[in-house]
């Protein structure tokens, strides 16, 4: 369990640096490319668009099929698009770049979720995937402010050290991982697959419910740098640093949270987290302290860390056979909800009253993921997942 705990942790790491690392730098790029706040988020959008457009044939095509070839494949082509944004001279170029390093993204992590329920034992998947969540968790307390002092010397160089990073992850992934192919291999149909997925009312209940959540969470992620610089002046290396501490508390709660589960139940763990959630988000729009904002936002990052292995569990649970699909819908649905937060994150904070309207934002869309997973019967299930 801890090998291959590692090799999860590590990948999730470098893809999670890679995602959240144009947000550190969107300050610095929007004055490099000489646009707008509205306009730089999508920066962002376009490796979620990437992602969530390809993701959704990623998935039908791993299903079935040896995944750590997928893996190795989308990893490879993930470092070349990462390195090649080092080189965009123009707004239009990184838009291209961020674009091909959502697609190649897209052929690795689902294999990640996809893979836990197999290689490790029932009692333990909960916790591998806090293991496989930390790797995002750290993304935030070491990658990104990292990225953000490297940026401070030159905006190229995050971007060749990430892809640079992800040639030696490769070699790991070739001589470490087994094959991950689950039972016979079949010709995979993209009819068949998403017929048997998208009859599977629970299954998308939880997908759309997800979507819901990822759209406000997102939208609070892309915008603190932002919000850190304009409002209270911190310099990039000051963000970064600013940042540490909001990444540590998601990574505390990646690696504790299955403790939580086990005193209450997921159940309970799940609607409690969810509900602490919205009460954060409603009382930072009051907030003009930065230290108390960032206390504020390390305890949100902090329940974020508990919540997210529970997402992944529960979506797993809910199509055995299908488990590349049902991980890429899930990054599909993260990753469209990333999009419309770059776009609509950016609109808030220019019209309306900076980052309040973004947490208010936040609050609405995670109160209605709670109303729909509670529709879904989620928070009273006692039935053990199919896992």
């Amino acid at each position: 369990m801890k090998k291959y705990s590692l090799i999860f942790f590590l990948t999730m790491f470098l893809i999670g640096t890679d995602t959240f690392l144009i947000s550190s730098l969107l300050p610095t790029l929007s004055n490099l490319y000489g646009i707008s706040t509205s306009v730089s988020g999508w920066m962002v959008s376009a490796y979620a668009i990437g992602y969530a457009a390809f993701a959704l044939i990623s998935g039908p095509i791993s299903d079935g099929r040896d995944r750590k070839k997928v893996m190795i494949w989308g990893l490879l082509a993930f470092a070349i698009s990462t390195f090649l944004c080092g080189f965009a001279v123009n707004f239009q170029l990184i838009l291209l770049f961020r674009l091909l390093a959502g697609i190649s993204a897209s052929f690795v992590t689902p294999q990640i979720w996809a893979s836990i329920p197999v290689v490790v034992n029932k009692k333990d998947i909960v916790k591998v995937m806090g293991y496989a969540t930390a790797g995002l968790s750290v993304s935030q307390l070491v990658g990104i402010p990292i990225g953000s002092y490297l940026a401070a010397v030159s905006w190229h160089t995050p971007f060749f050290v990430i892809s640079t990073l992800a040639i030696i992850l490769l070699g790991l992934l070739i001589f470490v991982l087994p094959e991950l192919e689950i039972g016979q291999r079949e010709h995979f149909s993209f009819i068949k697959t998403y017929t048997k997925v998208f009859n599977n009312k629970r299954a998308i209940s939880y997908l759309f419910a997800y979507f819901v959540f990822q759209t406000g969470s997102f939208t609070v992620m892309t915008f603190i740098s932002t919000w850190f610089t304009k409002g209270f002046g911190l310099t990039l290396a000051g963000v970064g640093t600013a940042m540490i501490a909001i990444g540590g508390g998601n990574l505390v709660g990646s690696l504790f949270g299955s403790r939580i589960v086990d005193w209450l139940g997921l159940e309970k763990s799940f609607l409690y987290e969810l509900l602490a959630l919205i009460a954060l988000y409603l009382v930072i729009p009051f907030v003009h302290i930065f230290w108390l904002a960032e206390v504020l936002l390390t305890i949100a990052f902090l329940v974020n860390g508990f919540i997210f292995p529970l997402f992944m569990t529960t979506l797993q649970s809910t199509a055995k056979d299908a488990r590349s699909t049902i991980s890429s819908l899930s990054n599909a649905a993260m990753y469209f909800g990333e999009t419309i937060a770059g776009i609509i994150g950016g609109i808030l904070f220019n019209q309306f009253n900076g980052f309040a309207a973004i947490s208010l934002f936040a609050f609405l869309m995670i109160g209605i993921s709670i109303i729909l997973y509670g529709g879904s019967g989620i928070f009273k299930r006692r039935r053990q997942l199919n896992l």
